[in-house]
């Protein structure tokens, strides 16, 4: 019943929660290439709504999509939420959404069936890459982590102060952020650093809103958080990144490290999920096609890492055998 999971760029769908009222007509191609005029041109009478949440990880990538494809193809609305991946896939196994944004895999043994029970079939796309970045504020000098250090901060509550975890690190006292329990984020950094799904300290501040986490670390001396990259990309000025060591040196989340998978174990890729009855609509095929054509570019816009080529030719298997 459940499409082979394909690495497709259907996060093009996803892109859109705020997009509507963002798109206007000024914005129309720029940064698009030459293949996103021939989509626009042809797709100029398309209508209709687009309905996205999930993820807020995939969210800029998403928004960034939707802008673009709303610029050229006035007739279509589309919204976009982040209400995190676990929220955003309750949502679509129930009918609620055309795509699901989300940073993991969907869960065989939890929400597959959900959707199969709602009579909803998808298909899984890979639109672009992610590394968790571990940030602290400014005035926090931390320069690198090992992840036995950063387990030992974020799975029990015996840290009080970084000095706790090593004595190397600063003595000032932990204050840390993350990203909520219904969030992908959430769920695969403990999995990958705790050694266990949903295993953490309680004493941190959560929120599924990725922009509450940077502003919270920013403002705190002694604030730590983990969240997307493009959120750091987005707020350097404000925030110290910290490097990774898993055990072959200290590595930095880039575009290249996260591409080629040596920021390990925090490199991932994002995923959107559109239902098999959103794509009879020609709207969401179009906007779906649009993504997968124009997956560079839009990850440029969202300040995301984009797919490798090879990924991006199973997206677009994915997007084609979706709408068959």
């Amino acid at each position: 019943m459940f499409p082979t999971r394909a690495l497709t760029t259907l996060a093009l769908c996803g892109a859109l929660t705020f997009g509507v009222a963002a798109c206007g007509e000024d914005e129309a191609s720029e940064g698009n290439g030459a293949s996103t005029q021939g989509t626009g041109q042809q797709q100029a009478d398309l209508q209709g709504q687009i309905r996205i949440d999930g993820s807020s990880t995939v969210y800029p990538f998403a928004q960034a999509a939707a802008e673009q494809f709303m610029s050229q193809n006035s007739g279509v609305q589309i919204s976009v939420g982040q209400s995190g991946t676990g929220g955003g896939f309750e949502k679509f196994c129930a009918g609620e959404t055309d795509i699901s944004d989300a940073s993991r895999p969907i869960k065989d043994d939890e929400e597959v069936p959900l959707c199969k029970k709602g009579g909803v079939d998808f298909t899984e796309v890979q639109v672009a890459n992610d590394g968790i970045s571990v940030v602290t504020n400014k005035s926090l000098e931390i320069d690198c982590m090992t992840t036995a250090q950063l387990k030992q901060l974020w799975a029990t509550n015996k840290a009080k102060s970084y000095s706790d975890v090593d004595a190397k690190l600063p003595n000032t006292k932990v204050s840390l952020f993350g990203p909520g329990t219904d969030s992908g984020t959430f769920e695969f950094f403990t999995e990958e650093v705790n050694g266990e799904e949903g295993k953490t300290r309680k004493d941190y501040q959560p929120s599924e809103d990725d922009n509450v986490l940077v502003q919270g670390v920013s403002g705190d001396e002694g604030g730590l958080a983990y969240f997307g990259f493009s959120y750091y990309e987005q707020n350097q000025d404000k925030l110290n990144l910290v490097g990774v060591d898993a055990g072959d040196g200290c590595v930095k989340p880039s575009n290249e490290t996260i591409q080629d998978g040596s920021y390990k174990p925090l490199s991932r890729p994002l995923f959107m999920y559109p239902s098999a009855e959103a794509m009879k609509k020609p709207e969401v095929k179009a906007f779906m096609d649009y993504i997968v054509e124009n997956y560079d570019s839009i990850a440029e816009a969202a300040q995301i890492v984009p797919m490798s080529d090879e990924q991006a030719t199973e997206a677009k298997s994915a997007v084609s055998g979706a709408a068959s």
